[in-house]
């Protein structure tokens, strides 16, 4: 979430106030749930937290919110209708992070997991953007997977700290890599090729969700295709720099991920697949 904040915060500065706080109240949320499941200790202890959180989404629909973050998300609930099962989904996620570390899971557990840590976001902001077309909910199902299998991508080092290692068991398998710890797999040689292919999964993504674009209101999408260019950009930065040597920095300054959000994100040109 950390290295996500300077992108969130750039597409957030164009909606209105209403909306802006709207969405920065569904963050707080996101982060308080994160750092749970993040920081140190038992899982018991983790599983604690993550079970009053839901109890606090409970009091929250029942019009009866006791902390800060559910709140300052009363308003918002009620005004753009925002789904309870897409936050219960995001404590979802955050409680496979809790139970035990992902070391290596399997396709289909990797789709869930991200459904639930970036799709059930995609979810809750596409209504607090005001894109209500169907075809908004894909486009922010397949974005948020496209989110984060680059996220996974860029902090491959970052999350082997924590025990965990998200590169799908099924591509290691079939690049001959037999090892599910995230430091063995991380040195193997054939590292390259499996974050390749997740990278080209991580581009189909992005082509999906840019394909239903002319079929929605693109104004309404704005924050979300500011931060799909950021995204986009890291993505390409990702295999400029490659995946054995990963001691370059892929930090952009201000003005460059601002110019990677509108050219694009915003400027982006009508869907062609990706070469």
């Amino acid at each position: 979430m950390e290295h996500s904040g300077t992108s969130f915060s750039l597409g957030m500065k164009i909606l209105p106030a209403e909306r802006r706080d709207a969405m920065f109240a569904v963050y707080a949320f996101c982060r308080e749930v994160d750092d749970i499941a993040d920081e140190p200790g038992t899982v018991e202890e983790k599983l604690s937290g993550l079970a009053a959180w839901r109890r606090e989404v409970d009091a929250l629909y029942r019009g009866d919110p006791g902390r800060p973050t559910t709140r300052a998300l009363a308003g918002p609930v009620e005004r753009y209708a925002l789904p309870r099962e897409e936050f219960l989904a995001i404590i979802d996620g955050m409680e496979m992070d809790a139970r035990e570390s992902l070391c290596a899971p399997d396709m289909e557990t990797l789709r869930l997991y991200c459904r639930r840590v970036a799709g059930a976001v995609g979810m809750l902001s596409i209504r607090i953007f005001g894109a209500t077309e169907p075809e908004a909910e894909y486009f922010a199902l397949k974005l948020g997977e496209a989110l984060q299998l680059t996220n996974i991508l860029r902090d491959l080092d970052e999350d082997a700290e924590r025990g965990r290692l998200y590169l799908p068991a099924e591509l290691l398998a079939a690049h001959g890599i037999d090892a599910r710890d995230a430091e063995t797999v991380l040195t193997h040689p054939a590292l390259p090729k499996v974050c390749a292919e997740l990278a080209a999964m991580a581009r189909q993504r992005f082509d999906d969700a840019d394909r239903v674009l002319a079929r929605c209101n693109r104004r309404n999408l704005r924050p979300a295709l500011l931060m799909m260019g950021i995204y986009d950009d890291t993505l390409d930065r990702l295999n400029a720099r490659g995946w054995q040597d990963r001691s370059g920095s892929l930090r952009r300054g201000k003005v460059g991920k601002l110019w990677a959000a509108v050219r694009r994100g915003l400027l982006r040109p009508r869907w062609q697949p990706s070469t």
